[in-house]
């Protein structure tokens, strides 16, 4: 293997030169063609020894800039502007170099011969940059048969870096056979020989034309409405379709065939990623030992993920999920012995555990994760819900404000706006806790951070509704109209880690969550992606379920003071001494509601019992059987 490496620079330097020859040999012919012209092909005053010396000058000249140039500044790649431009510098000081000699008398050509001579060669030397740039193509360029034949959407920069790609490697397998571009003035161009055959209307035609099977989407941010009609002319013509990354996932300005993506439902649902502000972040987790509680779930092992980039001393990840954590550990250092201490096996209820483990650990930032999130199965169970979402998060905080944990990030949701499901009025509390804990912190920041549903977490309607058409069963959703806000999971840890660096003591945050989306659009638009017909079945809403989500209160106003993405909320505080009281599960969740609804420390006598009805006109659904025939 160490000999590799040695072959291939020894090639290089011989290809160089071997081009650095071939250059200086071009003069040979030019200057010979340029005397000719010179003297209209009458040779009889010609100095022959002039022209043998300007021609060994020329060509000792041109090999040893070529050669200096290399060792000093590298070999530009073939045929590209910068070896144009050192070919044409270099024959020009040649050039220059023959006609001041010529000019003075020591090489005995006439003057305009070196000027001539000059030209040609540079010509010449393109013409074999050309014809070997080419060839190597040539050989580069897919197979015809075995690639699969590729449309491409935009001929823009991101189309244009996405053929060149395609052809330049023959292990691609995409092999580009048209462009589609709605700019009219696109129309006649050509793209390394591909040609733009027409606008998104001719998905279709030109699909069955070129006898293509895959559609890429070369054009970063498309409107969303865009990009479902693409997808589903697409899908109508038999072709599978593509996406580029976005530019902050890709991390570099160029694209090519290797990232290359399958087009998913966050491509049609329309989110539109956020930019975060990364210094702010780094601020308060460089160097610092972060501890992250219910690091094996979905949003908690996306944020162990993200923290790592930005350099904390230690990263600790708690969950009492021992399977989890070792998916994680895996998922983040390729092995997953669970014998080191960054994983820690605990539960949010055990306090003097927590108070334990804090105390030996100190944290300096924690993240609060952990959490029962299922909305129906905590209606069923809702003393579960207490002991976790809200016992579980005050032992969390008594052991973090005893450790003199700095900051403190409390994972909220939607639902607690208006609860009305025992998993809002759970949340509820819990932010209330937290503005509590802020208030006896002293210097530290306390906040919690409120989202809505994460595509693709366990358990989301994402992986229900894919489950769902991969058996062939009917896709369910409670209503038709029933909407929810949505956002990716990466998004929405990048907006947690943002939104802890610019928050006040006690506050929600509330991320923007782009425009409520219509479950029911999404599991036509899943069917479609999979290309096959399902049945749709609505079962009406179930208890504790709202129409339509809410990220605000009623009180609560939309204040975005610091990020234009992350919204400032002022939450009541609540003593937790409420909360340690003894509940059982017939009471949780009529005290559950009540506390979320009072702004003070009434005493719990005048606690209200369970809302079954919103405030905003929520109300739970008779139960409907509707089937929908998908095409």
């Amino acid at each position: 293997m160490p000999d590799a490496p040695r072959r291939g620079a020894r090639s290089r330097a011989d290809s160089a030169l071997a081009l650095a020859v071939a250059d200086a040999i071009a003069w040979i012919p030019a200057l010979a063609a340029a005397t000719w012209f010179r003297f209209d092909g009458d040779m009889s005053e010609l100095s022959l020894s002039g022209i043998l010396l300007a021609i060994t000058i020329a060509v000792l000249a041109q090999i040893g800039l070529a050669l200096l140039s290399i060792q000093y500044q590298g070999r530009a790649l073939l045929g590209t502007v910068d070896d144009v431009l050192n070919v044409a510098r270099i024959t020009a000081v040649v050039g220059l170099a023959v006609f001041i000699g010529s000019a003075v008398g020591l090489i005995a050509v006439p003057r305009s011969v070196p000027i001539t001579a000059t030209l040609v060669t540079a010509v010449i030397a393109l013409a074999i940059r050309l014809t070997l740039r080419t060839l190597k193509e040539q050989r580069a360029r897919p197979d015809a048969e075995s690639a699969a034949r590729v449309i491409v959407v935009g001929a823009g920069v991101g189309g244009q870096q996405l053929i060149r790609s395609m052809l330049a490697d023959a292990e691609s397998g995409y092999l580009p056979v048209a462009l589609l571009d709605d700019d009219p003035s696109a129309r006649s161009r050509r793209i390394s020989g591909v040609p733009v055959l027409g606008s998104r209307a001719d998905i279709a035609s030109v699909a069955s034309s070129t006898g293509a099977s895959v559609l890429v989407v070369a054009i970063r941010n498309l409107d969303t409405e865009v990009m479902r009609e693409i997808s589903s002319t697409s899908t109508g013509a038999g072709l599978r379709v593509q996406v580029i990354p976005a530019l902050m996932d890709l991390f570099r300005p160029w694209i090519g065939f290797s990232d290359l993506r399958d087009l998913d439902i966050t491509d049609l649902i329309g989110r539109r990623p956020i930019e975060v502000d990364v210094n702010s972040i780094a601020g308060y987790l460089t160097g610092k030992r972060v501890l992250v509680t219910g690091a094996g779930g979905s949003i908690g092992s996306e944020l162990c993920r993200q923290l790592r980039n930005y350099g904390p001393a230690e990263l600790l990840m708690l969950d009492r999920d021992e399977s989890a954590l070792h998916t994680l550990q895996l998922s983040i250092h390729g092995r997953a012995l669970l014998d080191s201490p960054d994983v820690i096996l605990a539960d949010i209820r055990d306090a003097p555990t927590l108070t334990r483990i804090l105390a030996e650990r100190r944290p300096h930032v924690v993240f609060h994760a952990a959490a029962l999130k299922h909305l129906p199965m905590l209606e069923q169970y809702p003393h579960e819900a207490w002991q976790s979402n809200v016992v579980g998060t005050a032992n969390v905080l008594d052991a973090a404000l005893e450790a003199g944990v700095e900051t403190f990030v409390n994972i909220s949701t939607d639902k607690a706006a208006n609860p009305i499901s025992v998993l809002g009025c759970s949340k509820r509390i819990g932010e209330r806790l937290v503005a509590e804990a802020a208030s006896r912190a002293g210097d530290g920041l306390y906040v919690s951070v409120r989202f809505g549903n994460v595509l693709g977490s366990r358990g989301s309607v994402l992986t229900t509704f894919a489950e769902q058409i991969a058996t062939g069963m009917p896709i369910t959703v409670t209503h038709p109209d029933v909407t929810r806000f949505f956002m990716t999971i990466p998004e929405a840890v990048r907006l947690v880690i943002q939104a802890a660096a610019i928050g006040a003591p006690g506050e929600a945050l509330v991320l923007d969550m782009g425009e409520p989306v219509r479950i029911a659009d999404i599991a036509t638009q899943l069917a479609s992606l999979a290309g096959r017909p399902v049945q749709l079945l609505f079962t009406g809403l179930r208890e504790g379920e709202k129409l339509h989500e809410e990220l605000f209160g009623d009180g609560e106003h939309d204040v975005r003071p610091v990020h234009p993405a992350v919204s400032h909320v002022r939450v009541p505080a609540l003593d937790p001494s409420w909360v340690l009281q003894p509940v059982g599960s017939d009471t949780a969740t009529a005290f559950m509601h009540g506390l979320t609804v009072l702004d003070d420390d009434e005493p719990v006598a005048r606690l209200r019992p369970a809302l079954t009805v919103n405030r905003s006109g929520n109300r739970r659904g008779s139960a409907e059987h509707l089937v929908k025939e998908l095409p």
